[in-house]
């Protein structure tokens, strides 16, 4: 299986002074942000092997990834108003 790299600034690029500035000051972001960098770098080890998961787990992990990737992009968009 191929390993793959959901860095938020990779998938959001036209946010990506917007998430740097709210990493900074909203907490409520920086915890998401740390929780999504956390399972995506989970996801990957996964992937390459690293770390030994079932299959359930790792698609958990990969639901949970696009539930908390929603949640910052919906308060990304806030920031464009």
């Amino acid at each position: 299986m191929a390993t793959s790299n959901h860095d938020l600034v990779k998938e959001f690029p036209e946010f990506k002074d917007a998430i740097h500035e709210l990493k900074l000051s909203d907490g409520h972001f920086r915890k998401l942000f740390d929780r999504y960098h956390d399972v995506d770098l989970a996801i990957s080890r996964s992937e390459q092997r690293i770390d030994l998961r079932s299959e359930e787990d790792e698609e958990h992990l990969r639901k949970e990834r696009v539930k908390i990737k929603d949640q910052l992009y919906q308060i990304l968009l806030k920031t464009k108003g």
